[in-house]
């Protein structure tokens, strides 16, 4: 069985994988090439993150693929319903990135209170000769323990975001679109753990009485948050967004902040990747990234090593079932 990791894969799956027999094509393909490899090459599984496009064309060019495979959550890029009526299987990781996304979301929501999206981007420039005038313009910054987190969306990563919230001595109130009653456990270096019952509530009373919002729900067909849930946010509060583009309006967002109606935000997704508008990159008042959530050593561990698992799992299968 050939596999192609097309956008990467750590080295520990690659070693698990070729241990079992399995062959592994470490290369990059460009797409519109693709599909030209995987049929000379006779792939069988092709793995991809976010930036490899597996759409129809691709799936109906490549008879000889069996898998189908994302490492992450999402699979926006994948035509996962057709692949499936193809007969090919279609895999992903949920779980294994949760940890480095929630924490991506901390750096940017300490960022925002702390200005550090715009001190970044002025001490460069204006350090060595207006040192003491951008500390001053800087100190209003404040503090998340002790504000109220709101997460939107009470999935393994808004998990993950409400325990380190907690951690961080936040109130932590979610909704979800639908009832849930979760336990959480804190687990701390030295064997304590501390456990927390969340129940959700409304998206309105989430966005009405918290300080900081982070978004986690997969992609919607509409914004859940436009203008009019933005203008029920309280002028001091930030919102994040490291899920889906399209998920908040974008014109509305830099509308809102333009116009003083929240402190601030923090975008890893956009509506138009990978070339997110002009006004969202200039916009001092934005925390940026380029959709790097589960872009850590740790999680590309967990991602590779959980997709070759699966990988072996079907292979051993098949081959029972040929034999038996």
């Amino acid at each position: 069985m050939k596999i192609l990791p097309n956008d990467g894969i750590s080295l520990s799956a690659i070693e698990v994988l070729e241990k079992e027999g399995l062959e592994v094509l470490n290369h990059k393909v460009a797409q519109e090439q693709l599909a030209n490899f995987i049929n000379e090459n006779k792939v069988e599984v092709l793995l991809v993150r976010s930036a490899t496009q597996v759409k129809k064309d691709l799936i109906d060019s490549c008879p000889t693929l069996k898998i189908i495979g994302r490492g992450g959550v999402g699979m926006d890029n994948i035509d996962v319903d057709y692949a499936k009526k193809k007969g090919i299987n279609v895999i992903n990781t949920p779980a294994a990135s949760s940890r480095s996304v929630a924490e991506l979301v901390f750096a940017h929501m300490l960022s925002l209170y702390r200005f550090l999206q715009d001190s970044n981007r002025n001490m460069p420039l204006e350090g060595d000769t207006n040192f003491s005038a951008l500390k001053k313009s800087y100190g209003k910054a404040m503090e998340l323990g002790g504000k109220t987190l709101g997460v939107i969306g009470f999935g393994r990563i808004g998990v993950e975001v409400a325990k380190i919230g907690l951690a961080l001595g936040m109130k932590v109130i979610v909704s979800d679109a639908e009832k849930i009653t979760r336990t959480l456990t804190l687990d701390f270096f030295d064997g304590q753990k501390v456990d927390f019952t969340l129940t959700t509530t409304t998206i309105e009373e989430v966005l009405k009485n918290s300080d900081a919002i982070s978004v986690h729900v997969p992609k919607q067909p509409k914004y859940i948050i436009g203008e009019k849930e933005i203008n029920l946010m309280k002028k001091t509060s930030i919102l994040v967004n490291a899920s889906r583009g399209g998920v908040i309006d974008e014109v509305a967002l830099i509308n809102a902040l333009n116009e003083d109606k929240i402190f601030g935000a923090a975008l890893d997704v956009f509506e138009k990747e990978p070339k997110p508008e002009i006004t969202l990159l200039m916009n001092p008042k934005l925390s940026l990234s380029p959709h790097i959530g589960g872009n850590t050593l740790e999680a590309q561990e967990r991602v590779g090593i959980e997709l070759a698992e699966q990988i072996i799992s079907f292979y051993k299968n098949n081959h029972q079932n040929l034999s038996s």
